[in-house]
């Protein structure tokens, strides 16, 4: 995300040493690298919630997918249930017929 090279940080480093005094330079420097720690935390814990609710999504919407195939699978089954009732009335048709000529 930020491109900070090797010179850069020697600047900031000899900026930073100039202007805090060497006396309270490592002071300073643990309490930014505390902060940065503290930073670098949250945005993981924020990354991962992020991640969670996707997936949590992603699990919702196969769910969905899932119930919709579902009711395709059980209207095939009564379409084919319905054409066994309607073979079944048309094979005993027949026969009547073929019993009455």
């Amino acid at each position: 995300m930020f491109d900070i090279g090797f010179w850069e940080l020697c600047l900031v480093g000899l900026i930073s040493l100039l202007v805090i005094g060497p006396e309270r330079l490592p002071k300073a420097a643990r309490i930014a690298g505390y902060w940065v720690g503290k930073t670098r935390n949250m945005v993981a814990a924020v990354k991962a919630e992020i991640k969670e609710e996707l997936q949590a999504e992603e699990m919702r919407q196969i769910l969905k997918e899932q119930s919709a195939l579902e009711e395709i699978h059980k209207v095939i089954e009564e379409g084919e249930e319905a054409i066994k009732d309607v073979k079944h009335s048309t094979s005993a048709i027949t026969r009547e017929n073929n019993k009455i000529d």
